[in-house]
C-alpha cells in the first residue's frame, strides 16, 4: 500500500486548490457565458485584476553551543545524568505563502510553515496565515481570520524576511500571552491622511493564540496602533490593549517603538529599530498555584530591545550588500513579583546574495545573561554561534 507523508499531501492538496475551484460547477444559476468583454468592466468585478502567487521563505541553520552543560535550546543539563546535544543541523523555517487576489476589493492568504512537522507535537503549529481581506481604499481595509495583529515593528514586517537568528525574545513572551503574534480575529487598517504619515490599525482578536478551534473565555481582546511618519525616513508608533488569556481576568499592554533610515553616503546605509513593550503575563499568573497569590497587576512583563543594522552596498554580480548588526535585548517576564532580567546581544554578518533578502547567509553569536541563573532549565547563562542560510522564493 503507498504511504504519503503529511507534509506532501497538504503541499499537493493545496497546489491542487485553483484547479479543482476552476470546476464547472452544475449547480450555478448564472449564465454559462458570463460577460467578458473589457466594456462590460464597468457592470461586472467579479475576475477584476484576479491573480494568485505563491511564496515564501526557506531557512536552514547549524547551531553549536559555546556553554558547557548547556544544549542547543539553551537548556543547563547534568552531564552525569544526560547528555545534552550541543551542536545540530536544523531547520527553522520552511514558509510557503498562497495568495489569490479575487478580485481589486477582495483577497486571500494562507501561510504554512512545514518544518512545524519536524516536532513530535504539531498541534497549534504548521497553519500560520489564514484569513481573508478587504480592501476599498487605502484609508479603509479590514481582515478577518487568523493573522498577525499590527503589535510592533515585528509584526509590521514580512514574516519572510529575519534579519538575525530569528525575532526577539520579548515578541515571543509577549506572543505566549496573547498579544501578538499570530491570533484569529478581525482588523482594521488604512492611513488617516492623503500623504499616508498617519496609519491607524485596531482590531478583536480571540486572544488564546493560533489554531485553536474557538475563543477559551467569551472575552475578546482589543488592540490599537498609531504610526506617525513626521520625515520621510522616520516612523515612531504607539501600542495598546486589552484583554484575557483563560479565566485569568483583564489584562493590559502598552508600549512604543521606532524606526528610521540614514544615508551614510551612496554606499553605507544605516537602519535602526527600537521598541518597548509593557503587559499583563497571563501564563505566569495561571501558572501559579500557590494560595494566597495577589491579583493580575502584579504579574507584569517589559520588554525592550534596540537593533542597529549597518549596510553597505557592494552591488557585485553575486554579492549584492554586506549587513552588520548587534540586537541588545531586555527582557523581565516578571519585574513586579519575581524580578530576574534578561539580557541577550546578538552580534550577526549577513552575505546578500541577491536583492530584498532573496538569498542570504548569516553567521554569529547570540550571548544570553540572567541576574539569576535556574540550574536545570533554560533561565541560564549561554553563548550560542549559528551559522544560517535563507532563501526567499
Amino acid at each position: 500500500m503507498l504511504k504519503i507523508s503529511t507534509p506532501l499531501f497538504i503541499f499537493v492538496l493545496m497546489l491542487g486548490a485553483k484547479a479543482l475551484a476552476q470546476q464547472h460547477d452544475v449547480t450555478s444559476l448564472q449564465s454559462a457565458h458570463p460577460e467578458t468583454h473589457p466594456d462590460s468592466i464597468g457592470k461586472n468585478f467579479s475576475s477584476y485584476k484576479r491573480s494568485f502567487s505563491i511564496a515564501g521563505v526557506l531557512q536552514t541553520r547549524y547551531v553549536a553551543s559555546l556553554t558547557g552543560e548547556v544544549d542547543v535550546n539553551g537548556k543547563h543539563f547534568d552531564p552525569d545524568k544526560t547528555k545534552g546535544i550541543t551542536n545540530t543541523f536544523m531547520v527553522k523555517r520552511a514558509r510557503v505563502m498562497f495568495k489569490a487576489n479575487i478580485n481589486d476589493h477582495f483577497s486571500a492568504n494562507v501561510l504554512v510553515n512545514f518544518a512545524d512537522f519536524n516536532s513530535s507535537n504539531t498541534s497549534g503549529k504548521v497553519l500560520e496565515n489564514a484569513y481573508i481581506k478587504y480592501t476599498l481604499n487605502k484609508h479603509f481595509n479590514v481582515q478577518g481570520g487568523q493573522f498577525r495583529p499590527f503589535y510592533g515593528i515585528e509584526d509590521a514586517l514580512p514574516v519572510d524576511i529575519v534579519r538575525t537568528l530569528d525575532f526577539s525574545n520579548q515578541y515571543y513572551a509577549f506572543g505566549r500571552n496573547g498579544w501578538q503574534s499570530f491570533q484569529i480575529g478581525l482588523s482594521v487598517f488604512g492611513s488617516v491622511t492623503k500623504d499616508d504619515k498617519l496609519r491607524y490599525f485596531v482590531g478583536a482578536y480571540n486572544g488564546n493564540n493560533k489554531n485553536q478551534l474557538t475563543d477559551d473565555n467569551n472575552e475578546k481582546n482589543f488592540y490599537g496602533r498609531l504610526e506617525f511618519q513626521p520625515l520621510k525616513q522616520l516612523v515612531i508608533a504607539g501600542n495598546g490593549a486589552f484583554g484575557s488569556l483563560g479565566e485569568s481576568g483583564t489584562g493590559s499592554s502598552w508600549g512604543g517603538d521606532a524606526t528610521t533610515r540614514i544615508n551614510l553616503s551612496k554606499k553605507w546605509k544605516l537602519l535602526i529599530m527600537a521598541e518597548y513593550k509593557n503587559g499583563s503575563n497571563f501564563t505566569a499568573y495561571n501558572a501559579d498555584v500557590a494560595p494566597g497569590k495577589p491579583g493580575l497587576d502584579q504579574y507584569r512583563m517589559e520588554g525592550f530591545y534596540f537593533f542597529p543594522t549597518l549596510r553597505f552596498e557592494y552591488k557585485k554580480p553575486r554579492v549584492r550588500a554586506i549587513e552588520l548588526s548587534a540586537r541588545y535585548e531586555y527582557l523581565n517576564e516578571l519585574y513586579r513579583r519575581d524580578s530576574n532580567p534578561h539580557q541577550t546581544l546578538i552580534p550577526n554578518v549577513s552575505l546578500i546574495f541577491a536583492d530584498d533578502f532573496f538569498a542570504a547567509i548569516q553567521m554569529g553569536v547570540s550571548m544570553d545573561w540572567n541576574k539569576k541563573d535556574i540550574p536545570l532549565s533554560t533561565t541560564y547563562t549561554r553563548k550560542l554561534a549559528y551559522v544560517q542560510l535563507q532563501i526567499r522564493i
